[in-house]
């Protein structure tokens, strides 16, 4: 484990795997970035990256941030439905065509953000 001020690493387990996994570090003081989420392909579309994302979420409160940012690629829906579903905010319109965001002046992410406040986060725990 990696102290809170530095970030964290999470990784979920069963039966001795490693099954799931994500990361936060910090973006700016009141800020945590999410990283790399990432589930096991076999039992992905079973709510694991979900629980990862509100795992890092309570840890990153519990150490102090009170918002959250990350970003996924364009041509990644399941991880966009992922961060819609879980409240985030996205930083960069719906409506337009995804690949829009692989030509300049874009870089290809798409960003979300999220403030986070403890109702919501004891809610889903």
């Amino acid at each position: 484990m990696v102290s809170a001020a530095a970030g964290h690493f999470y990784r979920a387990g069963a039966e001795g795997e490693i099954i799931a996994t994500g990361a936060y570090k910090p973006y700016d003081q009141q800020t945590a970035e999410i990283k790399r989420i990432w589930t096991k392909s076999t039992l992905r579309k079973q709510g694991l990256a979900g629980r990862v994302v509100r795992e890092l979420e309570r840890l990153a409160l519990q150490a102090g941030y009170n918002r959250i940012y990350l970003t996924t690629g364009f041509r990644q829906p399941e991880a966009v439905r992922l961060y819609l579903s879980e409240g985030y905010d996205p930083q960069f319109s719906l409506e337009v065509d995804p690949e829009t965001f692989s030509l300049p002046p874009y870089d290809g992410r798409l960003r979300f953000t999220k403030i986070l406040a403890l109702e919501s986060l004891s809610k889903t725990a």
